[in-house]
Parts: structure tokens; C-alpha cells; sequence
């Protein structure tokens, strides 16, 4: 019996944001080691990921989230993500304007709706963790959006935010399966005190 302060968390969200990582990780390994960074193979590659991320982050929230309207944020953002990957798949020869269409609407609205969930959500053991990877995607799209482009770029800058989004959703799933955060009551509870009142 432990007499820590501290209650350990373990969340049946954990093997999302775990899955989620997958698909990232794959992506950033392509597009880093690959020598083609054209439209073409962002195209495809972005397609390709959309469309696993997308359908990952719809089921798998669907299941484990209890809060109502945080699964609709979460399926609206995986419907989005599917959509935008068959364009991509669909139109891979359509050229760097449409790989920054499809990066950009995507990261936007799929960063936001997470930041979003986020903010409102505050009892889920995961909402910080929402918080962090809806604003990297955020930041991603304003990267596209303001940032001088060139195929080189945009394939490079995708493969680099897979890289940190996918490390980063990795460490959170092991981190909510094994129970590494705080109780939320725990914090509430205030320490039992010793003695009598004279």
C-alpha cells in the first residue's frame, strides 16, 4: 500500500493517440529518406496519410472518448482528413498549389478542432495533450501559408512535422497507458491533517 499523494491515471484513451503515432512516424521516415521531394510524392505521401490519420482519429475517438461533443470534433476532423487524402491520391499530378491546398485546409481545420477540444475539455487526462499537437498543426499551416514555397520545402516542412507530432503522440500514448499524470481528484483532495484541535 503507497501512501503517495499522487494517484496514477490510466486512461482507455491511450491506444489513440499511440496509433495516431504510427502514421506519422512512417511518413516522416519516407519523406526523409527519400531524394524525390516533388509535388507528385508530397501529394501521395500526404494522401496516403490523411487518409490512415483520418480514419484512425474518427473510429478509434468515436470508441474511447465519453464526452459527446468532443467525439463530434474529432470525427468532423477525421471526415476531413479522409476527404482532403482521396483529393490528394485523386490529384497527385495537380502540382505544388494544390499539395499546399490540401496540406493547408487540412492542418488548419484539423488544428483547430484539437486545439478547440483541448481547451474545453479539462477532466480528460488527454486534453493537454490535444492542446500541444493542435497547435503544432496549426503552426504547420501558417508555415505553408506565409512561408516562401517550393516542392523541396513543403515536402521537407511536412516531413519534419510528421517527425515531431509523431514522437511527441508516442510519448503521450505510453504516458496515459502507464498512468504517468495526475489524478485529477487527487489534486482536488486536501490533505488529511493529523492531530486534534485544542
Amino acid at each position: 500500500m503507497s501512501d503517495s499523494p499522487r494517484t496514477a491515471v490510466r486512461s482507455p484513451y491511450w491506444g489513440v493517440p499511440t496509433a495516431r503515432a504510427i502514421p506519422f512516424v512512417i511518413t516522416a521516415l519516407i519523406v526523409t529518406f527519400s531524394s524525390n521531394h516533388s509535388a507528385q510524392l508530397g501529394l501521395l505521401s500526404y494522401g496516403l496519410f490523411a487518409i490512415v490519420t483520418g480514419v484512425i482519429v474518427g473510429v478509434l475517438s468515436w470508441r474511447t472518448i465519453t464526452e459527446r461533443s468532443v467525439r463530434i470534433l474529432f470525427l468532423v476532423q477525421g471526415i476531413v482528413s479522409v476527404a482532403l487524402g482521396v483529393l490528394a491520391l485523386g490529384f497527385n499530378t495537380g502540382g505544388l498549389g494544390f499539395l499546399l491546398f490540401c496540406a493547408t485546409m487540412n492542418a488548419a481545420i484539423a488544428g483547430f478542432l484539437e486545439l478547440y477540444a483541448g481547451l474545453r475539455t479539462t477532466k480528460n487526462p488527454a486534453s493537454r495533450d490535444w492542446i500541444v499537437v493542435g497547435g503544432l498543426t496549426v503552426v504547420f499551416a501558417l508555415v505553408l501559408i506565409f512561408f516562401p514555397t517550393d516542392p523541396v520545402f513543403v515536402v521537407g516542412m511536412f516531413g519534419a512535422y510528421c517527425a515531431i507530432v509523431g514522437l511527441f503522440l508516442l510519448i503521450a500514448g505510453l504516458s496515459l497507458r502507464w498512468g504517468t499524470q495526475e489524478s485529477l481528484t487527487s489534486r482536488a483532495a486536501p490533505a488529511p491533517r493529523s492531530g486534534k484541535a485544542s
